[in-house]
């Protein structure tokens, strides 16, 4: 459904003249300096412009986001008359606006502003502002609302309204008063449930042992926010994640070793036997107890982890089904990450799990740049081929394989690309492919496994795609690898394929 407001604007010329001039909302100017999107995925139309090259879009049909040319973007209203009112009322030209100001004092602000814009470029102004909310049918909210409205529109920006450029995604900024810290929105369940536990509440004990995501953010919750008489409570958690461990749930081993630490920061000899389960036997007394909790509080949170903790709430917030929300905090490391290997791989990693494919093989690509062994550029252009096959991007994924098999030798001269160079850079790889011997003998380890299952899979998904050339080329590439690899790790691919052969199979030949 269209809204009313912007569809009077785009039928009546004369309330489209009077937004555009003086008070800058020019819906004949709906088109942006480049292409954007928004990282959540829901729709995006440009509507208007304004005279320094930003643009109004409309999200979801409803709210209104400005981008301005400058790379920054912010919601500014939830409907089009909202965001009219706002333009027309509070003025760009009002630059001393503030929450802190009661009406009376807005009041006065937008008088003198107007005052000075009547003299340099608006003498009609009160008519022309009369007539544009008589024409758009807006009310009369009281200014300390309005100004509301848009500071709060603009502090719900993150995490559904964060916009990227579609050729090189990256996000554009917000200003920081109204970026929401992922810590507190990550750990807002956590630190109720641990203000419940400390009163005593029985029901907090009963939810804390039936959701382990919740425990997981009580006890970073009890992490940074300490009190000397939760040992008791902590006791009772550290017991949890072992029963948890117990059972079989091996993959939330962080929240065992924070539970740990903070028990055996305590130094409670009754705590040893536990804190020595907890720990693989690390622990032996309650003085080393302690030594053993400081050092790891250090290495994990201390003053240089600052990073690691931004990882740490991205996972959580992905855990509590707040995707949105680890999106926008892993995108915002990303494009604030340079070249740092072990930050982008996991930020790569961290992505690929949220199911954001396009932003995990950004990282993955400037990853793979900074690789400078033929081992690790194999290692991680296989990775790569398997973000960009799960982005959609085919040709990409196509491209990162044969980085691959140049880097195990594969593509070069016509040896047999067994990859056994000496590392001398005298012509001991595959058609005298100088090797620096990083990947001597890949073929009969997991790597050429691994290389070999993603030509596979994107033959299949070429298939599907239908781009039958690349499904055949991407298959002979295929049976060269699996005539290539050890015979135990081709057997380990023979269900797939024989898939991947009868499905390219099914194209014909060439040219029919």
């Amino acid at each position: 459904m269209t809204d009313r407001v912007l569809e009077l604007l785009r039928t009546r010329p004369d309330l489209a003249e009077l937004a555009a001039f003086p008070f800058n909302f020019d819906v004949s100017r709906a088109y942006h300096v480049e292409e954007v999107h928004l990282a959540s995925g829901a729709s995006l139309e440009p509507i208007a412009g304004d005279d320094t090259g930003g643009t109004y879009f409309l999200c979801g049909g409803t709210a209104v986001l400005h981008a301005s040319s400058d790379g920054y973007a912010s919601l500014v209203a939830d409907s089009v008359g909202e965001a009219l009112e706002e333009l027309i009322r509070l003025p760009a030209w009002c630059e001393e606006l503030s929450g802190e100001l009661d009406e009376e004092g807005l009041r006065d602000v937008v008088r003198a502003a107007d005052d000075e814009a009547r003299e340099e470029f608006a003498p009609d102004l009160d008519a022309q502002r009369a007539a544009l909310i008589s024409g758009l049918g807006l009310p009369d909210r009281p200014l300390v609302e309005l100004l509301a409205l848009s500071e709060a529109a603009t502090r719900r920006t993150e995490p559904d309204h964060l916009l990227l450029n579609s050729q090189e995604l990256c996000a554009y900024r917000l200003e920081e008063p109204y970026r929401q810290r992922l810590r507190d929105v990550v750990l807002r369940p956590g630190r109720e449930a641990l203000e419940r536990m400390r009163s005593g509440d029985p029901g907090a004990r009963a939810e804390a042992v039936a959701d382990p995501v919740l425990r997981a953010g009580l006890l970073h919750a009890a992490r940074c926010e300490r009190r000397d008489s939760d040992l008791p409570l902590l006791r009772s958690l550290l017991r949890l994640e072992l029963a948890g461990a117990s059972a079989g749930r091996a993959d939330r081993y962080e929240e065992r070793w924070l539970a740990a630490m903070l028990v055996g920061s305590y130094g409670q000899a009754d705590d040893v036997p536990l804190l020595r389960a907890a720990t693989s036997g690390q622990i032996t007394d309650s003085a080393g107890a302690v030594a053993w909790a400081r050092a790891e509080e250090a290495k994990r949170y201390g003053q240089d982890s600052a990073g690691r903790d931004e990882f740490t709430w991205a996972e959580l917030a992905h855990r509590q089904g707040l995707v949105e929300h680890a999106r926008v905090a892993l995108i915002r490391m990303l494009d604030d990450t340079g070249p740092d290997a072990g930050r982008l791989r996991e930020l790569s990693r961290a992505l690929e799990r949220i199911g954001d494919h396009a932003q995990a093989a950004r990282a993955q690509f400037n990853l793979l740049s900074l690789q400078d062994t033929d081992r690790d550029r194999a290692s991680e252009a296989y990775v790569l081929a398997r973000l960009e096959r799960g982005k959609g991007d085919l040709a990409a994924a196509g491209r990162a394989l044969e980085r691959a098999r140049t880097a195990v030798g594969i593509d070069v001269g016509t040896g047999t690309g067994t990859g056994t160079g000496t590392g001398t850079g005298t012509g001991g790889g595959v058609g005298g492919d100088p090797s620096d011997g990083t990947v001597a003998e890949w073929h009969r380890r997991g790597l050429g496994r691994l290389i070999t299952e993603q030509h596979l899979e994107l033959t299949l998904a070429a298939v599907e795609a239908g781009d039958a050339e690349l499904a055949r080329t991407t298959m002979a590439h295929s049976r060269r690898l699996l005539g290539t690899i050890a015979k135990n790790s081709a057997k380990a691919l023979r269900e797939l394929s024989t898939r991947a052969t009868w499905a390219v199979a099914g194209l014909g030949r060439p040219g029919t």
